[in-house]
């Protein structure tokens, strides 16, 4: 590949002029600024930014490690993030943990190595891990997404409430005439499985009954399996209602009531969360707890880049609210 120093030399200026026209044209007088152009796009030079950035010390490289790349919530998650980071002339990486610490453990140590501008962190634990402490005493921001920082001094985070998410819902299917609602959630350790559940409870409370289902997962496949358990006894013993702790969970739910043949929701209710863009165009549309995907990223975005200019850290919460769609759409039979 061309050098600064061949450009320099097609167009007869220094390397300082070169220098000047990559990074502060506004110096170079125009004459200068073509000549120089029109010897880049000669011989196809392109600007090592990576070498740029290690000779100034000052990444623009914002990394965003996630639980499960293949959940579109996450995508969603990013896509806001990558549009504020563009405003500002960052670049967004993705990293997936698919759920584990170690790999997760692995993936900010060589982040902290590559000296980025900060990361985006969705935890697969609540309780800092020691590679995250690592790369916060190093000086790189952190901001945590869709998971508080309650009591976590100077820990940035963006987060969903997801005890109200899981009251709408109950509130939702106790208005609708549901009084045995089975709850399929996913891994246990993750705080929005524990909270979605919590708000559930809390809005059920005496008038009904809950039933937990451990899913072995958070996928389309873990709610099948979960439905398949629901569904095996005989129909007078079933919940009349199912809300899951997200929607890949509950298309999944559909899916088995699908082949199974049990009318949705004439025999049992589905109620998903997330409201993913699959959410509306499911066989039967699936009513879910929405968050506000899109700005959970850009919102990370913002904290990162306040700690980056010296402001402190914040913890911001947003509500949810509760799309209906058909799933939910009758009450159940006497």
């Amino acid at each position: 590949m061309a050098t600064v120093k061949e450009v320099a030399q097609r167009a007869g200026v220094s390397l300082g002029t070169v220098s000047n026209v990559l990074n502060r044209p506004e110096v170079v007088s125009e004459a200068l600024r073509t000549r120089v152009q029109e010897a880049i796009a000669e011989l196809g030079f392109v600007r090592n930014e990576s070498a740029r950035q290690l000779r100034a010390g000052v990444s623009r490289t914002i990394a965003v490690v996630v639980l499960d790349v293949a959940n579109p919530f996450f995508t969603d998650v990013i896509a806001g993030a990558e549009d504020l980071a563009e405003r500002h002339d960052a670049l967004v990486v993705m990293c997936n943990s698919a759920n584990s610490a170690d790999r997760e453990a692995r993936h900010l140590r060589r982040l902290d190595q590559q000296r980025v501008l900060g990361v985006l962190l969705t935890p697969v634990h609540d309780a800092p891990s020691p590679a995250l402490a690592e790369v916060r005493e190093h000086g790189t921001p952190v901001v945590l997404v869709d998971r508080g920082a309650a009591g976590a001094t100077g820990q940035a985070s963006v987060a969903v409430d997801d005890v109200l998410g899981g009251r709408l819902a109950g509130e939702h299917l106790l208005g609708a005439g549901h009084r045995t609602i089975a709850y399929v959630g996913g891994p246990a350790p993750l705080r929005q499985v524990q909270d979605r559940l919590r708000g559930l409870r809390e809005a059920v409370g005496a008038a009904g009954s809950v039933l937990t289902v451990d899913a072995t997962g958070l996928s389309v496949r873990a709610g099948s399996q979960a439905a398949a358990g629901i569904l095996a006894g005989p129909a007078r013993d079933r919940p009349t209602a199912v809300f899951c702790a997200n929607d890949l969970l509950a298309l999944g739910v559909l899916n088995e009531c699908v082949r199974r043949g049990v009318g949705v929701p004439d025999e049992l209710a589905v109620v998903g969360y997330d409201d993913i863009g699959f959410a509306a165009t499911a066989t039967v549309p699936l009513t879910s707890v929405r968050q506000p995907r899109e700005l959970l990223g850009r919102t990370a975005v913002e904290l990162l880049l306040a700690q980056v200019e010296g402001r402190p850290a914040r913890q911001v919460v947003f509500e949810p609210e509760l799309v209906v769609r058909r799933s939910t759409g009758r009450r159940p039979p006497a």
